[in-house]
This record gives structure tokens, sequence and C-alpha cells, in this order.
């Protein structure tokens, strides 16, 4: 509990820095109109998938003892990957509503 705490206490800048971005990505994306909804999901689709490529590349380097760094680098993959696969989806179902019926 207290290397948790030191470490806590030594990455305290970057830690607020995170939670900042977090309210400021919040504010951003509940602003967005629904007509650019299609266009920034496609875009959202392609950084999230560098993300799991990255997940996976940072996986493949961390040594088998880090247990930590292995199961965040799992739920960045999972994460990630359903990220993306959601995102296709609500592309497809907005898509659909521009397609003339038959």
């Amino acid at each position: 509990m207290n290397t948790f705490l030191a470490y806590i206490n030594e990455h305290i800048e970057i830690i607020y820095i995170v939670i900042l971005s977090i309210f400021l990505g919040i504010e951003v994306i509940g602003r967005v109109p629904s007509v650019l909804h299609t266009p920034l999901m496609s875009g959202a689709n392609a950084i999230h998938g560098v993300v799991i490529i990255g997940a996976i590349i940072v996986m493949g380097e961390v040594e088998p003892d880090d247990i930590v760094a292995l199961i965040i680098g799992f739920l960045a993959v999972v994460l990630g990957t359903l990220n993306v696969v959601g995102g296709f989806v609500v592309t497809d179902r907005m898509l659909e509503m521009f397609k003339k019926k038959k």
C-alpha cells in the first residue's frame, strides 16, 4: 500500500492531467451535433485501432512476471476492440438511415 501511495505522490501531475483530459473529452464529445457523428466515429475507430496495436506491442514487450502490466494491456486490447466494433455497428446503423427504401 505504501508503494502505491508513493507512486501516486510521485506522479500526481500526470494523474491531474489525465483526470482533466477525461472531463475535457466528455465536454467536447457531449457537444458534437448528430450530423457529425458518423465522420467522428470513423476517426475514433481508426484511433482505437492504433490503441489496440499499441497494447498488443506493449504486452509483447512486458516481462512475463509483470502481471499488472499484462492485465492492463489485456484490458486495453479488449476494451479497444469493443469500442471499434461498437463504433462500426453504430456507423452502419446510421448509414442505413440514409439508404433508399425499396
